[in-house]
């Protein structure tokens, strides 16, 4: 991932997962960890946090539940850097079922004919 500027705010960023709105501070608070667990899921590339134009971090909403779903594993006793790839495996599982199921609407093909 890398890092980018954050986009003009407009009227449905609100409602975009993807949009940082959150700062460190707010990010750690409402996910119950602390800026350096933030700042560690960078380093291992679960998140990559968008700055400001100052270069402050931000996240969004989509960065805050990897980062939930994180310190849950890390709290079953998980090594971080072992939950930061069951993280990271699960997104790209996740994103090939997106992909496979909407190749085959695309071809026509009803996705549950397999099951």
């Amino acid at each position: 991932m890398t890092t980018a500027t954050i986009r003009p705010h407009t009227p449905d960023s609100l409602d975009d997962d993807d949009y940082p709105a959150y700062t460190m501070g707010r990010a750690a608070e409402m996910t119950g960890t602390t800026p350096g667990f933030l700042r560690a899921l960078g380093e291992q590339g679960v998140i990559t946090p968008l700055r400001s134009e100052g270069g402050h971090r931000r996240f969004s909403r989509y960065q805050l539940r990897l980062a939930m779903r994180a310190r849950d594993l890390v709290d079953q006793g998980t090594p971080i850097d072992a939950a930061c790839r069951i993280i990271i495996l699960e997104d790209q599982l996740e994103e090939a079922l997106r992909i496979n199921e909407q190749l085959r609407r695309d071809a026509g093909q009803d996705p549950s004919a397999d099951t």
